[in-house]
């Protein structure tokens, strides 16, 4: 188990605490705003009304040493470099920073984030690569012969539960996620009843052989 801490809790920085923690990891959520620490306290570790600018206030809330930090403060680009700041003063080795334009990409690159994020920009690529038939929008190597990668929902699957696919028999590969590129939601262990959308992708584990043939169109 991982402990992580996330600063800022809007739609992305909520939904990544909520994965985190549903995957079993220690989160720690941090908001300056007390209705958004109320609305995800129940799927965290702890939640915590506080400035990620401050130092003593992170230290106070146990962020010191945590093994990543995700930094989601929206359109306050100095908040993004300040908050970034602290968590590397508190020995947070990575540090992954939600950016809302290149420029703002490239100060957080100069500053040492470990990456940037930059979610509508991605969202769009996404749905161009599904929308243009791409089926692999995202690859990561765990293993000779073995992958993480992120599928567009084949057309043919639309319309269809993951019950009724049985992806495990019929392909082999297992889903580990449900993202809507749309709304930017990623629901880890996705329920098999949930009928898939043309609008997500599915992060999937397997053999790079069979991937390949589940990404067929």
């Amino acid at each position: 188990m991982k402990r992580f801490v996330v600063i800022g809790l809007g739609n992305f920085g909520s939904s990544a605490a909520e994965a985190l923690h549903a995957q079993g990891h220690e989160v720690i959520a941090v908001d300056p705003r007390e209705e958004a620490v109320d609305r995800i306290a129940p799927f965290v570790t702890r939640a915590a009304v506080a400035d990620g600018r401050n130092l003593d206030a992170l230290e106070r809330i146990g962020v010191r040493g945590a093994d990543a930090g995700i930094v989601s403060t929206g359109d306050d680009i100095t908040a993004s470099i300040l908050s970034t700041m602290v968590l590397r003063d508190l020995g947070v080795k990575d540090v992954y920073v939600k950016v809302i334009s290149r420029d703002h990409a490239r100060v957080m690159d100069r500053i040492g984030a470990t990456e940037t994020v930059f979610p509508e920009r991605d969202t769009g690529l996404a749905l161009a690569s599904r929308l243009s038939g791409s089926a692999i929008l995202n690859y990561v190597r765990l293993g000779t012969g073995f992958s993480v990668q992120e599928m567009a929902v084949r057309s043919d699957w639309v319309g269809k539960t993951l019950r009724e696919l049985e992806l495990r028999r019929n392909y082999g590969i297992t889903v580990i996620a449900l993202h809507d590129i749309l709304q930017d939601k990623m629901v880890a262990t996705p329920d098999p009843d949930v009928v898939l959308k043309g609008s997500e992708t599915l992060l999937v584990a397997g053999r790079d052989e069979d991937l390949a043939r589940a990404a067929e169109t």
